[in-house]
């Protein structure tokens, strides 16, 4: 599976940015879905994960403000961000797996977001 993120860009703190992930492959469906982010630093931290029945589960830090979804139609995976922050400014990348919640089998190469204040 070929991931690649797009959608990132440069907002003031409380707009809204939706991003997207395209997937390669007949077999989109059948995959467990997520969003990771990493500012700078080390850790890449968990956002919001679907799995391949539409269970979506998210991290404390977005709840509320985050909706993920996914349209296997389109084999493609969003990140609908509302009332954002500066402290969401990160690179963020999108995840799939076949057996693992959160995902962590295959990795796009990320997209920037920066929230300013």
């Amino acid at each position: 599976v070929q991931l690649v993120e797009s959608g990132g860009g440069l907002v003031q703190a409380g707009s809204s940015l939706r991003l997207s992930c395209a997937a390669s492959g007949r077999t989109f469906s059948s995959y467990n879905m997520g969003w990771f982010r990493q500012a700078p630093g080390p850790e890449r931290e968990f956002v919001a994960g679907i799995s391949w029945s539409g269970y979506t589960y998210y991290a404390d830090s977005v709840k509320g403000r985050f909706t993920i979804s996914r349209d296997n139609a389109k084999n493609t995976l969003y990140l609908q961000m509302n009332s954002l922050k500066p402290e969401d400014t990160a690179v963020y990348y999108c995840a799939a797996d076949q057996k693992r919640q959160p995902p962590s089998e295959y990795w796009g190469q990320g997209t920037l977001v920066t929230v300013s204040s």
